[in-house]
């Protein structure tokens, strides 16, 4: 190892070593003024040795750190089946709701023509008694 180090680097290992140590101050791993201090120093490093001084403390590949995820509680999840399945009750209901009274509308509007129609075109008068239909005395026989 102390072999490779002393190996002579190459203007794109310099520019590779800077770099990361750019993509480090993006992680937040570096502060501004360390990040100048060091691509200074790696920009001037003539060895490997040099530049893995400056990457030394920094992870290979750029690590991800997760949060372990945290599921739905059973109360949650609880909750949430129960709102929905509330939110499809109410729209059921008010759809519903909606036909029965557009159902009812258009008897009532039906309703209402028949009895305006039958009025006035029905019996033309004739009154129904105990013991049948009578002629009224100005309603002349046809």
């Amino acid at each position: 190892m102390a072999r490779a180090s002393s190996l002579r680097a190459s203007d794109a290992d310099r520019d590779a070593v800077a770099e990361r140590l750019r993509q480090a101050t993006v992680e937040g791993r570096l502060d501004p003024d360390e990040l100048e201090q060091r691509l200074h120093t790696a920009l001037r490093a003539r060895t490997y040795g040099d530049l893995n001084r400056l990457l030394g403390d920094l992870p290979a590949k750029p690590l991800r750190w997760e949060q372990p995820r945290r599921g739905l509680g059973p109360a949650a999840g609880f909750a949430l089946v129960l709102a929905l399945r509330l939110a499809i009750a109410i729209t059921v209901l008010a759809g519903l709701v909606i036909i029965a009274a557009a159902t009812l509308a258009w008897w009532m509007i039906g309703l209402v023509v028949w009895f305006a129609l039958s009025s006035r075109h029905g019996c033309r008068g004739a009154r129904r008694s105990s013991a049948g239909w009578h002629r009224p005395p100005h309603v002349r026989r046809v």
